[in-house]
Order: C-alpha cells, then sequence, then structure tokens
C-alpha cells in the first residue's frame, strides 16, 4: 500500500535523525550512534508486529528501511562531527530540530499503526487498533530512552503519549468512515505534529507530585 510505504520512509527517516540526536548527546561513538538511530526508526514496528503475531517483525523482510535508517543516522553523525566545536553552543537549535523530527516520526508511525490493524483485517476491534498505532508510534523512543539511560519520553515529556493516542483515535474513526486512507492519515498527522511542538513550546506537561525544589525545575 503507497500510504504505508510513503508513512514508513518518512517515519524511519524522522525517527533514525531523533535517535541519533540523543545518541549523540549522550556521547555515544559512532556505531552507538548509528544503533540508536535505527532501534528509535524500528523498536515500535517490532513491537507492534509482536503484539499482533507478525513473526518475524517486517523489518527482517525489508532490508531496505535499516538502509534508510543507517544514512540518515550517518549524516547526522557526519553533520554533528563535522560541527562539533559549536553543537553544545547551538544545543536550544539542536533541541528543537529533534523535537521536530520526533514530533514527525511519532505522527507517521502512530498513523501507520493504526492502519496496520485495517490491513490485517483486525479493526474492528477499535481498543487494539488505537494500541496498535500508539505503540508503534512510541516504542522505538523507549528502547531510545532505556539504551541511553535516560527515563522515557512518554513518562515525563509535555503530553508525548496523549499526542499519540489522540492521533490514533483520530484516525481510526475517520479511516473507518473513509476509504482512502491519505484523508485521515493528513490529518491525524498535522494533528499530532501540531500537539507536539505546541505542547514543546508552551511546556504542557501533566501533574506530577513534586517532592523537592529540584522536581519544579
Amino acid at each position: 500500500m503507497v500510504v504505508l510505504k510513503i508513512l514508513e520512509i518518512v517515519g524511519t527517516i524522522a525517527f533514525a535523525v531523533s535517535g541519533a540526536f540523543v545518541a549523540i548527546k549522550a556521547r555515544l561513538d559512532l556505531f552507538g550512534v548509528l544503533f540508536i538511530g535505527c532501534i528509535t526508526a524500528v523498536g515500535g514496528g517490532i513491537v507492534r508486529d509482536l503484539l499482533i503475531g507478525a513473526t518475524p517483525p517486517a523489518i527482517f523482510s525489508r532490508a531496505y528501511i535499516l538502509f534508510v535508517a543507517l544514512g540518515a543516522s550517518a549524516l547526522v553523525f557526519l553533520l554533528a562531527y563535522i560541527h562539533r566545536k559549536d553543537f553544545d553552543k547551538i544545543q536550544k537549535k539542536v533541541e528543537y530540530v529533534n523535537t521536530f523530527f520526533d514530533a514527525v516520526g511519532l505522527a507517521a508511525f502512530t498513523v501507520m499503526g493504526t492502519e496496520v490493524a485495517f490491513v490485517n483485517g483486525i479493526h474492528e476491534n477499535a481498543f487494539l487498533s488505537i494500541a496498535l498505532g500508539m505503540l508503534t508510534g512510541v516504542g522505538g523512543g523507549i528502547f531510545r530512552d532505556v539504551l541511553t539511560d535516560t527515563t522515557p519520553y512518554i513518562f515525563k515529556k509535555h503530553v508525548y503519549a496523549l499526542a499519540s493516542i489522540g492521533g490514533a483515535v483520530v484516525y481510526y474513526f475517520i479511516r473507518y468512515n473513509v476509504e482512502k486512507a491519505w484523508i485521515p492519515s493528513l490529518i491525524a498527522g498535522v494533528l499530532i505534529v501540531t500537539i507536539r511542538m505546541l505542547a514543546a513550546h508552551f511546556r504542557w506537561s501533566l501533574p506530577k507530585v513534586h517532592l523537592d525544589e529540584d522536581d519544579k525545575q
């Protein structure tokens, strides 16, 4: 399906770039940057496929996706290496770029994961369909954060998982009534990216229990 292929490539590039940025900030070497970039790009899809019993996961039969992730990660490493002296100075710009690519990846893979339910004929189960979208969207990021010794993004940052769930819900109910997948893909994708970028800009977060003054920062 054309829509799925487009979403997969867009999401792969976006999440590979995001993962590579996080790996560079964690001071990992070239192999570490490539590995984190790739696992960020394909991790959510692996979780999704295992959940619906599609084994081995699709990534192992579509090697070109892995090469796309490797290429994107390598490019980020190369650019960061060339500008390594200024990398820390432009931290805010790097963080913004990382947030944008992460938002695009989240949108693409959330939509793709939800669409997989329709492709596999299990879309009558709304809860499963939405869960597939959310897990595909956030799964790679969880792998990325755990492997770089960071608290997973979805548990602390600006309504991250909620943006994915909201997009999956919107996609599911529009897709259920509209045959052409590109229409809900566009609507849900724009919604997720918009929520994520606004949340990052205005620092929207869910309530926390602040146990000391440092938690409020």
